[in-house]
């Protein structure tokens, strides 16, 4: 049996942290809970002990958890053994490219080692991210073309897709509506052969469990779903906090190009 996946879009509106963080963390196993930062030195979002100040407050303010600092140096790659003693992970915001590359050699041991252990998995903006197989880390154009702002690209130009964790059957997007993100998401479909992807908002949370066939969506946002059609475009659907994505469709859309990725 996996572990439980929780995909947050980012934002940090106090009203919603419950919304987001709680069922994460009535999950967990304990009160220990792992939270990696990748940090990129001081700059304007000040070094990695600061940004993890940030979640420690929000996950003390939810709940009677202690939250345990897993710092990532820039360029460096994360250790698996770290999740040891650990009773949930979060992985947190920052330049998407890095958290993937920190991840690359471990993505497949990591979700071995949350089912093993029964830790749950929550991604915060990267870290939601990550955790598909398919990891949508960034770009702003699509073939030249732009189709998001040049601010969200995470330092890439052209839309990238590279190996993520593989917890969820879907590619994710993120900060949706906040950053205007759903297009890139939508070209990412119809470019890489995605047979599904996940644009959610900020303050709002995708729940998957790895035996389960749909995700529930919370907080104050929506989570907008992306399938191929079988003309050749895209369907999109929104969903509000209480209602549930089909994860995993009982037949594709339309069928996957030959060559190119699939979820």
């Amino acid at each position: 049996m996996g572990s439980l996946t929780f995909l947050i879009g980012g934002g940090w509106d106090a009203t919603a942290v419950g919304a987001v963080y709680e069922p994460f963390l009535r999950a967990a196993t304990g009160p220990r809970i792992g939270c990696v930062v990748l940090d990129e030195g001081e700059g304007d979002g000040g070094g990695g002990e600061e940004q993890f100040g940030r979640y420690d407050a929000v996950l003390r303010k939810v709940a009677d958890c202690s939250p345990v600092p897993l710092l990532v140096p820039l360029g460096a790659t994360f250790d698996p053994d770290r999740l040891q003693g650990l009773d949930g992970l979060l992985v947190c915001g920052g330049l998407t490219p890095a958290y993937q590359e920190a991840f690359a050699g471990c993505l497949g041991q990591l979700p071995s080692m949350l089912a093993e252990f029964g830790i749950p998995y929550a991604g915060f903006s990267a870290g939601a991210v990550v955790a598909a197989r398919h990891a949508l880390v960034g770009g702003w154009l699509d073939d030249g073309v732009p189709v998001c702002h040049e601010d969200t690209a995470e330092d890439l130009e052209e839309i990238d897709v590279r190996a993520g964790f593989g917890l969820v059957p879907f590619a994710v997007d993120v900060h949706a509506a906040q950053w205007g993100t759903l297009p890139r998401l939508i070209a990412a479909v119809t470019k890489h052969g995605l047979r599904h992807g996940v644009a959610i908002d900020e303050n709002t949370v995708v729940e998957f469990g790895a035996d389960e066939a749909r995700a529930r969506v919370s907080g104050l946002g929506r989570a907008h779903s992306v399938r191929p059609s079988a003309d050749g475009g895209v369907l999109v659907r929104s969903y509000r906090a209480g209602e549930f994505i089909p994860a995993v469709p009982a037949t594709p859309s339309a069928p996957t190009a030959p060559g190119i990725l699939a979820d």
